[in-house]
């Protein structure tokens, strides 16, 4: 474990990882809801992720061919997740407003 604490806050495999499950209102906490439902939205896809994440200005990129694994149905439409940068080079937060995402 002391080659991953070597690593930089900065490199794209640190980021964290969204996948629209954890923010889709039509799924169950078991089906990998992790926010409350009034904050949720109706079937999220990848995409509207990454143009909301970037629009605040966040360093994000989406992964097109990964899936939830908690995920049942295959269609393109549930498939991506979005990796986000929340931390710099040196530790510090990219952005202050989010020291971390609610998901």
């Amino acid at each position: 474990m002391a080659c991953a604490a070597a690593r930089s806050p900065a490199d794209q495999d640190r980021f964290i990882c969204i996948y629209p499950a954890y923010l889709n209102n039509k799924k169950t906490i078991a089906e990998g809801r992790r926010i409350p439902i009034s904050k949720a939205v109706e079937n999220p896809t990848a995409t509207e992720i990454q143009d909301v994440c970037s629009a605040v200005g966040l360093n994000v990129f989406l992964e097109k061919n990964k899936m939830y694994s908690r995920e049942w149905n295959r269609d393109v439409q549930y498939r991506g997740r979005v990796r986000v940068q929340l931390k710099q080079e040196d530790g510090s937060l990219c952005l202050v407003q989010f020291p971390s995402l609610p998901v």
